[in-house]
Parts: structure tokens; C-alpha cells; sequence
């Protein structure tokens, strides 16, 4: 029997509309976004299906060309950027299902709410997002069984945001990371107050201790490696983002240390972002 493998599909960033610019900056920017394509022989699941209606077709595409039959969408956290996009998934697969872990599951209802849809995903994406407002289904027992391979939701708690999981594929060494994990590109750590840090440093720990040969970031660059020396690399910037908190004075000098620290990672908008909700 042929053994499973994977592909992964890069969103490139996109402009996103918001008046808030950070210094040295044009415009703000959305992070390059990660989905996955785990399959064997003849069937497939497809790990977050992006947001915008325009990039979620461009996934379905792709998918599509991989010659495979998608059965199950999987959702790795409630974040509207990772699940939005799902009906161009379903159009195109349409007996695939939409699942996630039960914590996810849980929380995902909330992106579609006034406070989150209309307060935040609206105007940044106007007319962008699908007006088809689907949730995952939880998934039971946490496990995708493909092609006789068992894939395993693993629920992390907090990391960029509550109730986050990870898809782990033990018979390939591969964790699809979510936002557990991020590549080369600057950290959304506005949901990190109290002891939010803290917990995602554990949930980094939960990803090591599988032992994986393969990571995939939630946010990445197209084609860099999927190396697990991210999940090291994401705790790194993390400590640093908190040591640097604790002897900044405001969030614009928040800003410029992590900056110093990390002057080639993707997108300081999001950096700023982070850096004002930590010090108003």
C-alpha cells in the first residue's frame, strides 16, 4: 500500500485596510498563510481552507490538481483567516466534511459574530469573505482515518488564540502546526495577555514532544522548509517578546526592540498589532 505524504499551499500576503500603518510602513499587509494537502492513493484532507473567497479558489484549484479526492476539511484553530474560505472547498469537493477538534469547533461561531465579523474581518477584507458562514463539526474522537492511516487533532489550549489544536500524522512524522508554530514571519501575540505566553510556550512543548520530522507553520514564506526548529525558533520570539515588554516603556519601543531582533521576518504589521495591545 502506498504511504501517505503531503504538500503544502502558500496564500501570498495581501493588502489588508486599515488606517493604523506602523512606522517605516505603506500600507499594512496580511501574513502569507499556510494550508496543507495530506493524501495518499486516492483521497485527501485538507488542512485549513484560507479566508477569501478569490485565495480559497485558488486552493481549490490546486487541490484539485493534485489528482486527489478531498474527504475531510480540517481546522486547526478559530481564526477566520484559516476557515473563512471553506464553501469553495466544499463546492469543489462536495462530500468532503468540515471538522475540526471540539475546542475549535467550540469557538469558531464567535468569528462570525458582529463584534469579530463586523468589527474586524468586514473591514479590513471588504467584500472579500464568502457570505456563506460555515463552522466546523467537531470531530468526536479526534481522529481522520485516510486510506487506512490514522490522522490525530491534538488540542493545545491557548497559543495565538484559545482552543487551538494541531493535525499530527504519526505514520509520516508530520504536524500540520496551525498557529501553534509560525515560520519566518512576525507573531500575532494580541491575544497573549495574563498568562497567555505561558500557555502557548506549553503548547510548544506538547508539539516537540511528538517528536515530528516535519512542521508546518500556520504563517510562512512559500517554500521554506516545513523544519521543526520552528516550534524552537516560535518560543524564542515569544521570550523575547515578553522580556522585551517587561523593560519597554511604551509599545512603539516594544516595536522598534522587536524589530532589532527580528529585522527580516514577514510583516511588522502584525508585530505592531501585538505591541500596542501589550502596552497601550
Amino acid at each position: 500500500m502506498t504511504g501517505l505524504a503531503y504538500s503544502v499551499y502558500v496564500a501570498p500576503s495581501k493588502p489588508a485596510v486599515s488606517d493604523d500603518v506602523p512606522p517605516g510602513e505603506d500600507r499594512r499587509m496580511w501574513s502569507p498563510t499556510a494550508s496543507t494537502l495530506i493524501h495518499g492513493e486516492r483521497d485527501a484532507v485538507l488542512v485549513d481552507p484560507l479566508m477569501t473567497v478569490d485565495e480559497s479558489r485558488r486552493l481549490a484549484d490546486w487541490a484539485a490538481a493534485q489528482g486527489k479526492n478531498v474527504t475531510t476539511v480540517f481546522v486547526t484553530h478559530a481564526h477566520g483567516d484559516h476557515f473563512f474560505g471553506a464553501p469553495a472547498l466544499l463546492d469543489r469537493f462536495p462530500r468532503a466534511r468540515l471538522v475540526a477538534a471540539a475546542d475549535v469547533a467550540a469557538h469558531a461561531g464567535a468569528q462570525w459574530d458582529s463584534a469579530w465579523f463586523d468589527g474586524f474581518w468586514q473591514p479590513r477584507f471588504p467584500d472579500q469573505i464568502s457570505d456563506r458562514h460555515l463552522v466546523p463539526e467537531p470531530l468526536p474522537d479526534g481522529r481522520i482515518e485516510l486510506e487506512g492511516e490514522e490522522l490525530r487533532a491534538v488540542e493545545l489550549g491557548h497559543t495565538d488564540t484559545d482552543g487551538t489544536s494541531a493535525l499530527h500524522v504519526p505514520s509520516i512524522g508530520l504536524v500540520v502546526a496551525g498557529d501553534a508554530v509560525y515560520g519566518d514571519v512576525h507573531l500575532y501575540l494580541g491575544e497573549a495577555k495574563g498568562n497567555g505566553a505561558q500557555e502557548w510556550l506549553r503548547a510548544l512543548d506538547v508539539l516537540e514532544g511528538l517528536q515530528p520530522t516535519a512542521v508546518v507553520s500556520g504563517h510562512k514564506r512559500d517554500g521554506d522548509p516545513d523544519s521543526p526548529d520552528d516550534i524552537g525558533r516560535t518560543r524564542r520570539y515569544i521570550e523575547d517578546f515578553s522580556a522585551a515588554a517587561e523593560k519597554s516603556h511604551d509599545h512603539a519601543d516594544l516595536y522598534e526592540t522587536m524589530v532589532r531582533l527580528y529585522p527580516d521576518r514577514v510583516n511588522r504589521g502584525v508585530l505592531w498589532n501585538s505591541a500596542k495591545i501589550a502596552l497601550p
